[in-house]
């Protein structure tokens, strides 16, 4: 069905408008999972009105840095709240921007009016008291990573303020995943092609990684990941500049917070982005149902 959906956007809209799948409102907050929030509104440099959720570290932990988080294509914060709702109770502060059109941000998403959004979310961190003074690091999922990639490559003085930029089930080419939907079903499989051809290749991710020097890089993918294959995140890693890090993951696309080990190797690798070297095979994760 996917694939259909991204065929009939193609065939009507073209360029940049199927990478994003927009909910409008927000069904849920952070407080379903007892957590504190505080609702931010941003504007971008067009004047298209944001919205933002701001989650605090956890009541009596000390705060050790922020992350800036950047969803994927679907949905909207309430549909990816659980891949970031782990951090507070581990010292870590989180922005979740909505891009325009999701949520309860005003405007309809494309290329390029959304790199203003994380313009604007980088503005507002700028000036956020809680955020000065403590490391500042990027979370990208799926589409997001790939948007922060873009950005951030065309953007120094944001790059500079980076301690790591961490990617999870990010596309590396835009062509090559409409490809990959488009050729799962047998109604679009002769168009996945032609159809390709039709979006912006040239803000792929994978065209501007190699631009991110001196910028620690996290790469979590997983085998399993049906919707953005194992083969874009080792694009993406072979195609950066050191330090960089590929970590191979289990389960569906962007799941891996779910599960406590890559937590917990998100947060090694934050204590030292600059010598972390990952857990490299799978087997060297201990299984904590049957440990050695």
């Amino acid at each position: 069905m996917r694939s259909l959906l991204l065929g009939l956007c193609l065939l009507l809209g073209g360029c940049s408008q199927w990478l994003f799948y927009p909910q409008a409102g927000l069904p849920v907050t952070p407080a379903v999972l007892q957590l504190d929030y505080r609702d931010v509104y941003l504007q971008a440099a067009d004047g298209t009105r944001l919205h933002a959720w701001w989650l605090p570290a956890a009541p009596g932990v000390a705060p050790r840095g922020t992350v800036l988080h950047l969803h994927g294509n679907g949905g909207n914060l309430a549909w990816h709240l659980q891949g970031v709702a782990w951090l507070p109770a581990q010292g870590y502060q989180v922005l979740m921007l909505d891009y325009r059109g999701y949520g309860l941000s005003a405007g309809q998403p494309s290329l390029p009016a959304v790199y203003q959004d994380i313009e604007a979310a980088f503005a507002w961190l700028a000036q956020a008291p809680d955020v000065q003074g403590k490391p500042l690091v990027v979370l990208g999922q799926s589409l997001g990573g790939a948007l922060a990639v873009r950005y951030l490559a065309e953007h120094a003085e944001q790059r500079q303020r980076l301690q790591a930029l961490l990617l999870d089930g990010v596309p590396a080419s835009y062509r090559g995943v409409a490809r990959h939907a488009l050729g799962s079903h047998w109604l679009t499989w002769a168009l996945q092609y032609p159809l390709s051809w039709l979006l912006p290749e040239q803000e792929s991710a994978a065209y501007a990684i190699e631009h991110l020097q001196g910028l620690p890089i996290l790469i979590y993918h997983s085998p399993d990941d049906a919707v953005v294959p194992l083969a874009n995140g080792v694009q993406l890693y072979q195609a950066a500049q050191p330090p960089r890090v590929f970590q191979p993951t289990r389960g569906e696309h962007v799941q891996t917070f779910a599960e406590p080990v890559w937590r917990e190797v998100m947060l090694r690798y934050l204590e030292d982005p600059q010598g972390y070297r990952g857990l490299r095979r799978l087997g060297e994760i201990a299984n904590p149902d049957h440990p050695h």
